[in-house]
């Protein structure tokens, strides 16, 4: 898979759907780390924010269709591991989502392989699912952008 590719995978465990994509980048596991928990270099591959990579810290991110999603740290482990809760409030429960992303970053001989599981879409919520599939590839190639000029 080249730098460039991203694999996107869905699983589906009982009632609940996962949103799964992978990419290699030619970059070191820090490099990454710091892409995933500075909140300026965040905001410019994801979205406006208030992160801080603490184990139980709330915070925002404010998406650019005006949506704002609650969040809170769940897992810090630098330079291997990132999670937190990825919940859209919203009082029709096509969209009331109740998520969990977690990044994993593996070295490997050319840099760093970053998996982003997103997991917690129930079977109702079609258009949500769609849109996080479809989202994160967005995401994951504006994060190779951000890495190459920081």
């Amino acid at each position: 898979m080249s730098e460039a590719q991203s694999r996107t995978s869905n699983i589906m465990t009982g009632d609940e759907r996962t949103v799964v994509v992978e990419r290699e980048f030619s970059h070191p596991p820090e490099k990454l780390w710091r892409a995933l928990t500075l909140p300026h270099l965040l905001e410019e591959w994801l979205m406006k924010n208030n992160f801080r990579p603490v184990q139980g810290h709330h915070f925002n991110l404010q998406g650019e269709w005006g949506g704002v999603l609650d969040c809170e740290v769940l897992i810090v482990e630098q330079n291997k591991r990132l999670s937190y809760t990825w919940n859209f409030p919203h009082e029709n429960q096509e969209f009331n989502l109740e998520s969990v992303v977690t990044f994993t970053l593996t070295p490997t001989d050319t840099g760093t392989r970053l998996r982003m599981e997103q997991r917690g879409f129930r079977p109702h919520q079609k258009q949500a699912y769609q849109g996080a599939k479809f989202g994160w590839r967005n995401f994951f190639s504006a994060l190779e952008g951000v890495l190459e000029q920081a």
